[in-house]
């Protein structure tokens, strides 16, 4: 089973977006919200020396931005 991990902020239209996919696909994920949890920022940095969101985490592997084509890509590996 895949675990997948939105990191996102509540003013972040791509996050919305990203999220709702998610639901419109019918995979269960986990948010975490990075300005209610400002130290992840930095988990953010150092994995993917990026702070933006969304990035979603897939099993270990990152997906920086509103990127649905490499989402459902690593899903089915």
């Amino acid at each position: 089973m895949n675990v997948i991990t939105v990191y996102s902020t509540n003013q972040c239209p791509y996050c919305v977006m990203l999220k709702n996919f998610l639901k419109e696909q019918n995979l269960a994920f986990k948010e975490v919200n990075v300005e209610e949890n400002p130290e992840i920022a930095q988990k953010l940095l150092d994995a993917t020396g990026r702070m933006g969101v969304p990035q979603t985490e897939i099993d270990g592997r990152w997906i920086v931005g509103y990127d649905p084509n490499t989402i459902m890509k690593v899903l089915q590996k």
